[in-house]
């Protein structure tokens, strides 16, 4: 490590000390990468370290989390998306310098791009009607994801004029833009939930998707549509000899969860002690131990409910509900605009929604249903294809981010055995609850 000439042996001994570290490990489990990171403990560090593996569309098949005093202690089991271990050295190497540079923080940026943020209540053709007015407004769009969850929706988009392909700077046009979709989500009946702005500063787009709703109190509403999967079931209890509130995730298994539940409990300004994450087959299991910032558990039971329905629309507001559709075409002005006008006019209900644009190709990702949540036609499905270009949208299934390989018994109690010499009994308490060793002493 080169140190500035001014920097004294005191502070190379505090940079050390924070800095984290990082060892990647293709040898001692068979089916799984281990990633391991030590580090001081602080605030929302347990986010950036999960952060780093979701962004790189990893899956976490286990995790093993601990902290001692101020010193915090993660292990992760990760394949990629194939359920394959890591063996690219320049993904390798990517992790191992991002974890090492967590203890700096994520500070918010900009990309040359103006961000709009927009909450209200969803409603078949809404996405339509954006896009449609931003195509109207000279407003190209670069990137953008959609949520919905329990009727309502939250949007955060990525848009450039059209014309010059710079950043929107003018006062007047931006606040034409806001008001513009402000009408478009008011629609007849939400005057006061309705919500847009404006920024030129950019955070992580899918933390920041996971505050408009929680903002939005998306988990106090009742849903609209019916979607059928798996509920998340979410158990919270304290453990008064230790002072830990205990909550417990039990739901469908899918890409990016431990993410979303990590998320949540940082921005309600609770801190991870300990935690023990598993997945079998297409299930997964997360528990965690956890407290306030200033110390104390979860004091009351409407808190207790609180986190529960939190917790429950943090797992819920990513489901994958519906069908996927998978737009790769050469970009132009209206694109999107004239895509969803042609799922409004079929019925078709866009319930999540990635957009991109790479060089001047447009990499889009939908999920629809019908109206009212259900499984769509293949018919209309097809009919839609046509319309837009079967070879331009295909059916895609989800990437396949569950175990294809069976692990052992032995296997399981032999990973389990290495991490808990680290990180101490309390998870080996964790390991035997769920069952993944045969004894806790």
């Amino acid at each position: 490590m080169e140190w500035p000439a001014c920097t004294d042996e005191y502070e190379k001994l505090l940079i050390r000390m924070s800095t984290p570290r990082v060892v990647i490990d293709n040898a001692v489990c068979s089916t799984a990468t281990l990633v391991k990171v030590d580090s001081a403990r602080r605030h929302g560090i347990l986010l950036d370290a999960v952060q780093v593996l979701t962004d790189l569309n990893l899956s976490i098949k286990k995790a093993y989390i601990s902290s001692d005093g101020r010193w915090f202690m993660d292990v992760f089991h990760v394949t990629d998306q194939n359920g394959n271990k890591l063996t690219d050295e320049s993904v390798l190497k990517y992790i191992e310098q991002s974890l090492g540079s967590i203890h700096n923080g994520r500070a918010n940026c900009s990309n040359g791009l103006t961000a709009l943020e927009l909450t209200g209540t969803d409603r078949v053709g809404l996405l339509s009607e954006v896009f449609a007015v931003l195509a109207d407004l000279q407003c190209d769009v670069v990137e953008a994801k959609v949520w919905t969850h329990n009727g309502r929706i939250a949007s955060l988009i990525y848009v450039k004029d059209c014309n010059s392909g710079s950043t929107i700077e003018d006062s007047q046009r931006i606040n034409k833009i806001e008001v513009r979709l402000r009408n478009v989500l008011k629609g007849d009946n939400d005057i006061r939930s309705a919500k847009t702005s404006v920024s030129l500063s950019v955070m992580h787009t899918e933390r920041r998707l996971h505050q408009m709703m929680f903002t939005d109190r998306d988990y106090q509403r009742t849903p609209i549509l019916k979607f059928t999967s798996d509920k998340a079931v979410v158990t919270v209890q304290n453990w008064a000899e230790r002072g830990y509130s205990v909550v417990n995730v039990q739901c469908k298994d899918r890409s990016k969860l431990l993410f979303d539940v990590v998320c949540n409990l940082t921005d309600m300004e609770y801190v991870v002690f300990h935690a023990t994450i598993n997945t079998t087959s297409d299930r997964a299991y997360l528990e965690f131990y956890i407290r306030h910032k200033d110390g104390t558990p979860i004091s009351s039971e409407p808190e207790r409910q609180r986190v529960i329905q939190c917790l429950k629309a943090s797992v819920e507001r990513r489901a994958c509900e519906g069908v996927r559709l998978e737009l790769c075409t050469e970009d132009r002005q209206g694109l999107l605009a004239e895509v969803m006008r042609t799922f409004r006019e079929n019925g078709l209900n866009v319930t999540r929604a990635e957009i991109s644009t790479i060089k001047n190709m447009a990499t889009n990702v939908f999920y629809v249903t019908d109206a009212i949540g259900n499984a769509a036609d293949p018919k209309i499905i097809e009919s839609v294809r046509q319309k837009i270009g079967s070879s331009n949208l295909e059916v895609k299934e989800l990437p396949l981010i569950y175990h294809q390989k069976a692990e052992t018994e032995d296997q399981a109690f032999g990973v389990g055995g290495a991490v808990l010499w680290c990180i101490g009994s309390l998870v080996r308490r964790n390991l035997y609850n769920l069952g993944l060793i045969k004894s806790c002493s």
